[in-house]
């Protein structure tokens, strides 16, 4: 019997894939809402499904060239503490970034999507990576002062 696996199922499908599988397991499948007949009707649906998440992707990726454009040549100023020689106390988080790029350019990121696996340590400027999508990086520049 061919059916549509709804959600996955380990070992014979993942969501949205078209299988053929043995007729008593299909029923236990159908029974169990992971999969549905694979009918006309049905097909038609997942078609529709498909083409749904891919326009949404695609919306996505130019959402995230957008962003990319924007964040081109902006320069986000972070004051903070530091000692003799410019060592900080502490070092400046991806969540310090991402407060005052919404407050100094009302731009809002994900403190996820920042690549900074050390923080700043130092004052002066760094050049601070975005992952905005798995195709699209921006940069910003972070100048850190001293209070």
């Amino acid at each position: 019997m061919k059916v549509i696996f709804v959600e996955d199922v380990k070992g014979k499908g993942k969501k949205g894939d078209v299988k053929e599988i043995a007729d008593g397991y299909a029923k236990f499948l159908i029974t169990n809402k992971k999969a549905v007949a694979a009918t006309n009707a049905n097909m038609a649906t997942l078609k529709g499904q498909q083409k749904r998440v891919e326009k949404d992707k695609q919306e996505e990726l130019v959402q995230a060239n957008l962003l990319a454009k924007q964040l081109e040549g902006l320069e986000v100023k972070i004051k903070v503490k530091a000692g003799e020689g410019g060592r900080l106390f502490g070092s400046v988080s991806s969540k310090q970034i991402v407060e005052e790029l919404k407050k100094q350019h009302d731009l809002k990121v994900d403190k996820k999507k920042i690549d900074l696996p050390h923080g700043i340590q130092a004052l002066g400027y760094t050049n601070v990576k975005i992952k905005l999508h798995n195709q699209v990086e921006g940069t910003i520049k972070v100048h850190v002062v001293e209070q």
